[in-house]
């Protein structure tokens, strides 16, 4: 690689893949040879509680795959265990740079890092562009008719499909493009062990997704069977393309399974649009609320302790596997924030801690969903019974017995740590009481 020959740099970040990727596409048609670039960025990899994470795992895994694909291209993938600050600040001297590209990312922390980087790349006159990659519809693509952000789901759903048009879903054919790589020897990666982490020994989800489609609206409310996709990890650092998923899904007659897509756009247009949700109440009357965050309760929660097996089996689920049912989910949200009186957001740092889908958007949305405080939320009045819950979806107790297997012996498994019929009416109480303010 000569250091004279002005590049350009493709900074992946959650679109872990070589094909179809709408920044990496423009990047190698740019004009100057492109060298991709990985940063593992110290400011959220300090954040993390576990040395063994998954996620990182998962990561470490597709950056290596990356690198392996690239090398038989002639080319390399550079790896930086750093700030982005200050591994930006290395790249521009090591490199005679003419513009850096990447896909858009719509959480907080990564605007905010996005605009820095712009601002420094900018005093070096060095082009930074960015591209719609993660979603079908972005930021202002579908809106009300005067402009504003929808806040309601349906409407919402309905005009996304208005909009969409099959050039939303062709797939960017950037393998064709290979050749504009930049030619160099193959770059070292950090370890893990270098970066404080370790080897994750859960198992990982494969990037099957179609034998659910067809089925899925009949299947997907019942955990003791596979209803669901779990391709939630691969889209969240975009080792798939959601072209790929919706063009897919939009073949079939049912279209449950995209709705869900629907629904994650949703999520992240509200987390764009309204960023100060990550942390509050979408509905601010419903930050007043008193919330009881009794320690011993929630700790019992996390541990899958409650002595409601479906709230049990949920978390120890998640515990034991990075996983959780989708339906399990909402049961065990309303649990905590309504039952028990805990405020969401410890909820939500602890799914955001273990689910390896973890995607803040659709996280924040779906425990304020929970919680009632969200945009098209539940009623506050709608609490979750987990007994009629659990003979609902699972009635012959298949997923309470396979998580839960001392339910049966009652000598063993713990007593309700609160009484449900005094708890919905004590949280009706409380809720009254912030709403009426």
């Amino acid at each position: 690689m000569d250091k004279n020959t002005p590049i350009t740099i493709f900074w992946f970040r959650r679109d872990l893949r070589l094909n179809d990727n709408a920044g990496l596409y423009h990047a190698l048609k740019s004009g100057n040879p492109v060298l991709p670039l990985f940063i593992f960025d110290k400011e959220i990899l300090d954040k993390l509680e576990d040395k063994d994470d998954a996620r990182v795992t998962f990561i470490y895994d597709a950056i290596q795959e990356l690198h392996a694909e690239l090398q038989k291209h002639g080319s390399s993938l550079l790896v930086i265990y750093d700030k982005a600050d200050h591994a930006w600040d290395k790249i521009i001297k090591e490199h005679n740079i003419a513009s850096v590209y990447a896909n858009h990312d719509y959480e907080p922390y990564a605007t905010r890092r996005d605009d820095a980087v712009g601002e420094r790349l900018k005093k070096h006159n060095i082009d930074f562009k960015t591209f719609k990659d993660q979603v079908i519809f972005e930021k202002d693509e579908v809106t009300k008719d005067d402009g504003k952000p929808y806040t309601v789901y349906t409407p919402y759903q309905r005009k996304w499909y208005a909009a969409l048009k099959p050039f939303h879903l062709k797939p960017y054919p950037t393998l064709k493009y290979l050749t504009n790589l930049v030619k160099t020897q193959p770059l070292a990666i950090p370890s893990l062990k270098e970066m404080g982490f370790e080897k994750s020994t859960l198992p990982l989800p494969g990037k099957e997704y179609e034998d659910v489609i067809s089925d899925y609206a009949e299947k997907r409310n019942f955990p003791a069977i596979k209803g669901t996709s779990h391709i939630g990890m691969h889209l969240r650092f975009g080792t798939i393309s959601i072209r790929e998923l919706a063009k897919t899904a939009y073949g079939y007659s049912s279209k449950t399974w995209l709705n869900e897509l629907i629904w994650r756009e949703f999520y992240m247009m509200i987390l764009y649009h309204f960023p100060h949700t990550m942390d509050h109440a979408f509905r601010p009357e419903y930050d007043r609320i008193r919330w009881v965050n009794d320690e011993a309760q929630f700790k019992a929660w996390c541990d899958g302790q409650t002595g409601y097996p479906i709230i049990d089996a949920g978390m120890r689920e998640l515990n034991a596997t990075g996983f959780m049912h989708n339906r399990v989910r909402m049961i065990v949200a309303s649990f905590l924030s309504k039952d028990l009186l805990i405020d969401w957001r410890w909820g939500e740092h602890y799914f955001a801690r273990k689910l390896l889908d973890y995607e803040m958007a659709s996280n924040v949305g779906g425990w304020q969903w929970a919680a009632g405080s969200g945009t098209d939320a539940a009623p506050y009045f709608r609490i979750f019974n987990p007994e009629s819950q659990t003979k609902k979806f699972d009635p012959e107790l298949k997923y309470i017995k396979k998580w839960v297997p001392e339910y049966a012996d009652f000598s063993t498994y713990p007593k309700p740590i609160i009484d449900h019929a005094f708890a919905r009416e004590r949280c009706l109480k409380v809720f009254k009481e912030a709403l009426a303010k």
